[in-house]
């Protein structure tokens, strides 16, 4: 999360690493914290990257988790969708 938030904050896109994180992502998105996934949404809209699968299994892990996140997880979570 936080390695895909820097390189979109810098708006470096770099295809091979952000499939990486993506596909890592994916499998790990029931660990991740409520920012990490609004860090993770937020850093792919940023890029304009479409990962249908990661933004699914965010939206999955988020609805479970909804109850946890703060305003500004969930305003970023909201603007990537």
């Amino acid at each position: 999360a936080n390695t895909a938030w820097a390189f979109a904050t810098l708006s470096i896109n770099a295809p091979q690493l952000i499939d990486a994180i993506a596909c890592a992502s994916e499998h790990r998105i029931d660990d991740f914290k409520p920012q990490e996934l609004a860090n993770t949404a937020w850093a792919f809209a940023t890029l304009g990257i479409s990962e249908p699968r990661l933004f699914d299994a965010i939206a999955r892990a988020s609805e479970q988790r909804i109850g946890d996140f703060k305003p500004q997880d969930l305003a970023n979570t909201a603007w990537a969708f």
